[in-house]
């Protein structure tokens, strides 16, 4: 009978000793690698180069044409309100682009299926809607203003020498930077609704809604009974509010609507407490 050998023992490569050691450097992920990700992300399809074109054309084209009607005939141009009003028109049929590219941010990736592999590589669900709304409020903003400081800066220019008022330095920074850090806020809260819904077109509907509804439902509500209500729904309007940032400073829109810097506190508090909800519900929802 043969007797069983025991086998020789077999020598183990020094790097196997203590556990596997990758060759390739092994670093923490932080809120810096999820930017970079959200950036390339926005910059390299093509909705966004062509969303944020037409709103610039928007913006510029009907500030413009605007500035070029009033600066026809400056007499006529009376009121409190700042010299900077046209670039109010151009702003508010723009918005329609900034929602639709807040939606399209967060929405288009669960229409894909690319959410996946984003959450895969950063498991942080807050992290990511973290990112992307940090990446798009600063390309909202300074798109914003660029378009709105082009504007104003054109009316003026129009304006001057024509007996005109020219506008004050309050003027000057609410209807550049404080209209900017508006529209921005407004993107943001599209980019909220559409990690919410995660449906593009549900999303962008329900928005444009909040936009335009308030202010066409107070247009028909002819009643006496519902006059409090209809001057609610017209003073805190969206587009009342933007109008805030061309009016006169000293006094509100309506006798009870917001003034000065309200319109940006109010959509503040709102996008806020609708990003915590985002971010509770991508706790508990499944990708």
């Amino acid at each position: 009978m043969s007797t069983p050998q025991t086998p020789m023992p077999q020598a183990v490569p020094p790097a196997w000793k203590d556990g596997y050691t990758s060759p390739i450097p092994v670093v923490r992920t932080h809120f810096g690698h999820a930017l970079a990700s959200e950036w390339t992300k926005i910059r390299s399809v093509r909705s966004t180069m062509w969303t944020l074109g037409v709103y610039v054309l928007i913006v510029l084209g009907f500030g413009l044409l605007l500035g070029l009607l009033i600066a026809r005939s400056p007499s006529e141009y009376q009121g409190n309100e700042s010299p900077l009003v046209p670039g109010f028109f151009g702003l508010l049929i723009g918005s329609v682009c900034l929602i639709t590219l807040g939606v399209l941010t967060t929405a288009s990736e669960y229409g894909t299926g690319m959410v996946r592999t984003t959450m895969t590589a950063c498991p942080s669900r807050t992290r990511v809607l973290a990112a992307k709304a940090a990446v798009f409020f600063l390309v909202a903003f300074t798109v914003t203003l660029l378009s709105a400081g082009i504007v104003a800066l054109a009316h003026t220019a129009l304006l001057d020498g024509s007996g005109a008022r020219q506008p004050t330095g309050e003027e000057w920074f609410k209807g550049t930077v404080g209209v900017s850090l508006y529209m921005a806020l407004l993107g943001l809260l599209s980019l909220v609704m559409g990690t919410v819904l995660r449906h593009s077109a549900g999303a962008i509907t329900i928005m444009i809604g909040v936009v335009l509804g308030p202010l066409v439902i107070a247009a028909f509500m002819y009643a006496r009974s519902l006059e409090k209500l209809r001057e609610v729904l017209f003073n805190y309007s969206i587009p009342s509010q933007l109008s805030v940032f061309y009016s006169d400073p000293s006094g509100p829109l309506g006798d009870s609507g917001p003034s000065g810097w309200d319109p940006l506190w109010i959509i503040l508090g709102v996008t806020a407490v609708a990003f915590a909800g985002a971010c509770a519900l991508l706790q508990k929802r499944d990708v």
